[in-house]
């Protein structure tokens, strides 16, 4: 007898020891009863509240009992079943409903951000357009000025070439026709 109840003991303090590490919770039904033993036998104290969070103390399994501390610090015992490591639909619904408004402002402020972005995006594509339009008329422009340069660099090239000619004319002339002007000199002293 006093072994079982060592060993009992001994259950129930390594279980309390890795239990009181994780939350517990009151399953999701409305209330459940809350005896002074692990039993129906038992007097009943009173209530834990469904998603109410509480603490494990032991379990014994053979009454499928057990011992937790409540919300309100008393020490008590309530069927296993109805103990969870879940929060209650309640907890769970209104984490959602927290997300769900998050998500939602995010969504909201994501629409309005893309709504931005489309509106800057169309006026980048009219500054896009006014600066296409504008090179357009630049690179014409410059295809003009170029054409010109050309034209002008042949007429430079022309005039030279004409005043080239000119003088070389000139100057071909002028050695034709100075010897005959000009009487030699050495051709007289000969004679």
């Amino acid at each position: 007898m006093i072994k079982k109840r060592v060993s009992i003991l001994f259950t129930t303090v390594c279980l309390s020891t890795s239990a009181f590490a994780a939350n517990y919770y009151v399953s999701d039904e409305l209330f459940t009863y809350t005896h002074s033993g692990p039993g129906t036998k038992y007097k009943i104290i009173g209530i834990v509240n469904a998603g109410e969070k509480i603490k494990i103390i032991s379990t014994n399994e053979k009454a499928g009992y057990t011992q937790i501390v409540d919300s309100k610090d008393r020490k008590v015992w309530i069927n296993s079943k109805y103990v969870s490591n879940q929060p209650g639909l309640k907890k769970q619904l209104e984490k959602l409903k927290n997300s769900y408004s998050k998500l939602d402002k995010n969504q909201i402020t994501l629409e309005k951000e893309l709504a931005t972005n489309i509106d800057q995006v169309k006026e980048l594509k009219k500054i896009n357009s006014s600066l296409s339009k504008e090179l357009k008329q630049v690179q014409e422009k410059n295809e003009k000025l170029n054409e010109r340069l050309d034209k002008e660099q042949n007429e430079l090239l022309m005039r030279w070439f004409t005043y080239g000619g000119i003088v070389a004319g000139a100057g071909l002339i002028l050695g034709l026709i100075l010897p005959y002007l000009i009487p030699n000199r050495k051709q007289k002293a000969r004679w």
